[in-house]
């Protein structure tokens, strides 16, 4: 072969080497090849919730009433003294010379009527002695301003040993060393008799007062 075809010939492999090298391949012109798939944008993080804070609820501390305790109702309600009543008596029974003793709160607030009230007969020494139980100093009648209470003095048939009276004078348990002034009342022709004359607690209503 000539030196010139020689040369005519590596020309043309080179030529097709070259084409060959710069034109797509077979799979990339049929679509084959691998493609980069776009990255998926990151979702944007959602803002976190606020955690839901309890409202802090603060019971208000009770603070007790100045000289007792707020649960008891009556801890500022004093005994009855005869400086807080009006008192009265009335027969109920003639032919026992018995009498119902009653007392009202004339004043602006509520008092407790404790136990028996002293009696004591005119001019004479002594007084009646008490009948029945009196309820606990929780459980003695509470007066409001305007209410009464109500006792049972019980007279006695003229065996020659006594004295007929026309007055009495009431005082009241206080549980205390308060002086009071006696309430007086009138009782016509009160028998008095020793150891014959007894009065009831402090009742809520008369019948009972009456009795016992």
């Amino acid at each position: 072969m000539s030196t010139v075809r020689r040369a005519a010939v590596v020309l043309v492999a080179v030529s097709a080497l070259a084409l060959t090298a710069c034109g797509p391949s077979d799979d990339d012109a049929a679509g084959g090849g691998p493609t980069a798939s776009p990255s998926k944008a990151a979702s944007p993080t959602k803002p976190a919730t606020p955690s839901k804070t309890a409202k802090p609820v603060a019971s208000p501390s009770k603070s007790p009433s100045g000289g007792g305790s707020s649960s008891d109702p009556d801890y500022d309600v004093f005994p009855c003294s005869t400086y807080d009543l009006k008192f009265t008596a009335s027969l109920a029974e003639p032919t026992t010379s018995s009498y119902l003793l009653k007392i009202t709160n004339k004043g602006t607030k509520a008092c407790r009527a404790l136990g028996h009230p002293s009696v004591t007969f005119g001019d004479l020494d002594g007084q009646a002695t008490r009948r029945g139980t009196a309820p606990a100093i929780e459980k003695a009648i509470r007066l409001e301003p305007g209410k009464s209470a109500y006792a049972g003095l019980m007279g006695g048939a003229d065996d020659g040993k006594g004295k007929t009276v026309n007055s009495i004078a009431m005082t009241m348990d206080t549980e205390s060393d308060l002086t009071q002034t006696p309430l007086k009342a009138t009782t016509p022709k009160l028998y008095v008799s020793p150891g014959k004359n007894s009065v009831t607690a402090w009742m809520d209503n008369a019948e009972d007062a009456l009795s016992l």
